[in-house]
């Protein structure tokens, strides 16, 4: 906040006035009053200040370890997440003809094999207008409507839950103008202006799906009636000169089961399969195998448990009895009784009797030391009896291996529990602060004490001086008497 005029001129007129009486200072006693002031000013706070000074620094190395153990804990479940939402931690599908559809990792966790015939793939409609002599040629002018719905045997059948779009075509507007003012409306219908051999002509293009069928009609400008081109880039089913491709649905058999998609793209088509179609090929189905991620989980496994012990390391360190920065901190006691009950943890309450439910089941052991270790022929064991479950336990669900992690990682950092990392860092940090406003506080006490000295040792050296000038004269008086006395 800025200083009144008042307040800013009595502050020059004191520091005018202060540095006139140091100036002074010392001329009648010859000792140095500023310094003296100075000094026993400091003097009286500093006992203070280094305890506030003491205490911020040891706060400092106090959040700057809770820091480095809650970043640790974060990096792990980061790293956990990114590793499984890559995918290569679970079963992954692999198809047998990659010309039929693509595969990839859907939301649940796959095993086995499955059968995929497809008939056909989903389709939009695909429609032309008629060509111009140039692509400058002035369509005409009003509305043009399109309208959605299915097409069966030449038939239009109107959605009555879909508006109509209305889109406004200005005088003069060329194919281009018409295209843009389509493709601003954001419909699910765009269009392109595509010169062939007839000349430029407009292409209109659905969504996929037989119930994206679409119908255009048009509304010439009534005020200029000598204008009806317009009514040229109406279509209705009867056309089928200017159709080139009908909207249909995907048409698909996935373990002798007929199914059909308005898309081609049918996520968790089967567990842990997400199809993207690309072709047909009835009459020769083909296969969907999952492959097995044990390689994969064998070094997340091993990477985690150095990750830990990285965490353990530096956790002991931050505790130890004596020297430890968190030897008292309950965030640091709370992280290590989290790490102390991990491997016995269930990560997998759903788990199915006999198959793996915690940590200590994918071979994570805890030594005595607190350390962590992985037992690889358990591990390896538990990979081969119970693959799919194995798979399972690193996924993005609520439960498995990375949900564990993310929730100690989220217990670690939260800042509204006090008996967390994050909560200590938060508490540590608002103590800073108010150490920082108590040494502002005292800081404004000394100078405000050393200019009560300056000002009464300005006095004091004032007095001397006058004693001095009086001693001085009587001196003088005595020595002029004893030189008539001679």
């Amino acid at each position: 906040m800025a200083s009144s005029p008042t307040s800013s001129t009595s502050a020059t007129s004191t520091s005018s006035v202060t540095s006139s009486i140091i100036s002074t200072l010392g001329a009648g006693s010859g000792i140095n009053m500023a310094g003296l002031a100075e000094q026993l000013a400091t003097a009286q706070f500093a006992a203070r200040i280094d305890q506030l000074n003491a205490k911020n620094d040891k706060l400092t190395t106090q959040i700057s370890a809770a820091s480095t153990l809650k970043g640790m804990m974060n990096s792990i479940a980061t790293s956990l997440g990114d590793r499984v939402r890559a995918g290569d931690l679970a079963a992954t599908p692999v198809i047998a003809n990659s010309s039929v559809a693509t595969v990839s990792k859907g939301t649940l966790s796959g095993k086995g094999t499955m059968t995929l015939e497809v008939s056909a793939i989903a389709k939009g409609q695909t429609i032309v207008s008629p060509a111009l002599a140039s692509a400058t040629t002035p369509v005409g002018s009003g509305t043009l409507t399109i309208r959605f719905g299915t097409i069966a045997s030449g038939t239009f059948n109107p959605d009555a839950s879909r508006a109509q779009v209305d889109v406004t075509v200005a005088a003069g507007a060329t194919l281009a103008d018409v295209a843009n003012a389509i493709n601003a409306k954001g419909s699910g219908v765009t269009a392109y202006v595509a010169t062939g051999t007839a000349g430029p002509q407009l292409v209109f293009k659905g969504a996929d799906g037989a119930a994206n069928a679409f119908q255009i009609e048009t509304t010439p400008d009534a005020s200029d009636p000598g204008d009806p081109g317009l009514a040229q880039l109406a279509w209705t089913p009867a056309n089928t000169t200017r159709l080139k491709a009908s909207a249909s649905d995907a048409a698909f058999t996935l373990d002798g089961v007929e199914r059909t998609s308005t898309s081609n793209t049918i996520k968790d088509a089967a567990p842990g399969v997400t199809l993207n179609l690309t072709g047909t090929n009835v009459g020769n189905p083909t296969t969907i195998s999952f492959n097995k991620p044990d390689a994969a989980i064998t070094t997340a496994m091993d990477d985690l448990t150095s990750a830990l012990n990285t965490v353990v390391a530096e956790l002991n360190t931050d505790t130890a009895p004596q020297s430890g920065p968190l030897n008292n901190n309950p965030g640091a006691r709370a992280l290590r009784t989290a790490l102390a009950t991990l491997t016995s943890t269930v990560v997998m309450p759903n788990a199915a009797p006999g198959e793996p439910r915690t940590l200590a089941d994918l071979g994570l052991k805890t030594n005595r030391d607190g350390t962590f270790a992985i037992d690889a022929d358990k591990l390896k064991k538990t990979l081969a009896d119970s693959p799919a479950a194995t798979a399972a336990m690193f996924t993005t669900g609520i439960y498995g291996v990375y949900a564990t992690f993310d929730k100690i990682n989220r217990a670690v950092t939260s800042v509204s529990n006090a008996n967390a990392l994050g909560g200590s860092i938060l508490s540590m940090t608002a103590q800073q602060t108010a150490i920082k406003k108590q040494l502002t506080t005292i800081a404004d006490k000394q100078e405000t004490l050393r200019n009560q000295l300056v000002s009464r040792f300005a006095k004091l050296d004032g007095r001397v001086s006058d004693s001095k000038s009086t001693l001085s004269f009587l001196q003088n008086q005595i020595d002029a008497w004893n030189a008539k006395g001679n």
